[in-house]
């Protein structure tokens, strides 16, 4: 199994496609392309595969809308797979999954197509088998926690249902969390003492942040703005905020839950009227 085959997948990514005038250190406001990435295969209970992808906005502050079809499409089958549609900057990996049937072999592949800026580019994923993840790798984000002989499980996340929006009203969203209390906060430790002529004892230790929610966009026909994107609290079992649409449409927001090592998320689709 392949460990971090994320950032492998997107500097092959990357790689293909640079221009040879490109300056690495050259930071892009806008102006360029979304490039999808592979990010890894999966087993599934059932016998069967799913693909994960990602990808890198290489703008860091334009954040483009790439609707489903012809300049944003899975294949084969229809080109509407999931996929996301809206992009935040940067680099953001594991967003989606296509699953595919079990006898679909090493040698076939499913490619995700994004055009933007006047650019194509591909990601193309095989069942090779120094890509397979597992799902412990993608809930500590890369960071390969053994899960063997760690009590610490993963929090459960759900959406309250958003009734009628629309453009005119903020939505009040509500994500429900609950957790294991683990990893437990971290135990204060000692500091040596500073020799000022009297005794000091430094006793302060980095505070675990406990568990928490962050807001993004998946979905929709323009930016939604939230009152807070930071990282929320969760008190009481839940952490809410608000989302202000600028534009009829339907949009998809993801809520992460994150209990200081492992992550998981849940969609809201919201429908937005005039």
């Amino acid at each position: 199994m392949k460990f971090a085959v994320f950032l492998v997948g997107i500097a092959a990514a990357v790689g293909q496609t640079l221009p040879q005038t490109y300056i690495p250190q050259t930071h892009f406001a806008s102006g360029q392309d979304v490039v999808p990435s592979f990010d890894g295969w999966l087993r599934n209970a059932d016998g069967t595969f799913s693909m994960v992808f990602g990808y890198f906005n290489r703008n860091f502050e334009e954040e483009l809308v790439i609707p489903a079809g012809p300049d944003n499409k899975v294949e084969p089958g229809m080109p509407d797979q999931g996929q996301p549609t809206y992009f935040l900057p940067r680099r953001h990996a594991w967003m989606f999954r296509v699953k595919v049937p079990a006898d679909w072999g090493t040698n076939k592949e499913l490619v995700w197509t994004l055009t933007s800026h006047g650019r194509t580019e591909r990601a193309y994923a095989s069942l090779k088998s120094d890509e397979e993840l597992t799902e412990r790798i993608i809930m500590t984000r890369g960071n390969l926690n053994p899960g063997l002989d760690d009590p610490n499980r993963p929090p459960v996340i759900s959406i309250s249902p958003v009734s009628a929006a629309n453009v005119s009203s903020p939505v009040t969203l509500t994500a429900h969390v609950t957790d294991d209390g683990l990893p437990k906060p971290r135990e204060p430790k000692a500091r040596p003492a500073v020799d000022t002529g009297k005794s000091q004892t430094n006793t302060a230790a980095r505070p675990r942040a406990g568990l928490s929610v962050t807001w993004v966009q998946y979905r929709g026909p323009a930016k939604v703005v939230f009152d807070d994107n930071t990282p929320l609290r969760v008190l009481n079992g839940a952490a809410t905020t608000q989302a202000r649409f600028p534009a009829p449409g339907s949009y998809i927001l993801r809520a992460t839950a994150n209990d200081g090592e492992l992550s998981v998320t849940s969609d809201v689709t919201v429908n937005v009227g005039p």
